[in-house]
């Protein structure tokens, strides 16, 4: 009997870990897992923001080679389509004009998925020529996280904009913008 008791004493006892110490592991992979959730979702909401500023700018510069050629600018009607398409013109006239396409792709929606809004005249900016506007990442127009062609202006104009909602109403004073 006493070399059994020496045996047992001599093998060392496994041990497993505790619920408390399996408790400690979890919540700091846990804590791990969500800084990088949060560092990535927001990398992807910044790449999103720039990709949408990106194909304001595309947009912009292409609206311009279409009034140089066209000797006009896109009406409502016409919209985005026609940097893209000629078929959104619609006389003979102006596809037999047309010199396009002005975009490489269509773009016709935003990063977020939604479509982009193109108003002839600006309803943001009084005397601009047109609006092209994302509703950002809620979808929802007339919100905070809208973007628009005239962002930069506003920025640039400081308070003179603090009151916009991204609707319209064109009662900023800002004036000058000529839709570029």
């Amino acid at each position: 009997m006493q070399t059994q008791m020496q045996l047992q004493r001599a093998q060392p006892r496994r041990r497993g870990f505790t619920i408390l110490e399996l408790l400690i592991v979890i919540g700091i992979l846990l804590a791990i897992g969500s800084l990088v959730a949060v560092n990535v979702l927001g990398a992807s909401e910044k790449a999103d923001l720039k990709l949408a500023r990106a194909q304001l700018q595309a947009f912009e510069s292409a609206i311009e080679q279409f009034r140089v050629e066209m000797k006009r600018w896109p009406t409502e009607e016409e919209g985005l389509t026609v940097l893209w398409s000629k078929e959104a013109l619609s006389t003979d006239e102006d596809k037999a004009k047309y010199g396009g396409p002005y975009l490489k792709e269509p773009k016709p929606k935003d990063a977020w998925g939604n479509p982009w809004i193109f108003r002839a005249p600006s309803t943001i900016i009084d005397g601009a020529n047109f609006d092209i506007v994302s509703n950002g990442p809620d979808g929802q127009e007339g919100t905070e996280d809208d973007i628009s062609n005239h962002d930069a202006r506003k920025e640039a104009a400081g308070d003179e904009f603090s009151e916009f909602s991204g609707g319209g109403g064109g009662d900023s004073a800002g004036g000058s913008a000529g839709g570029g």
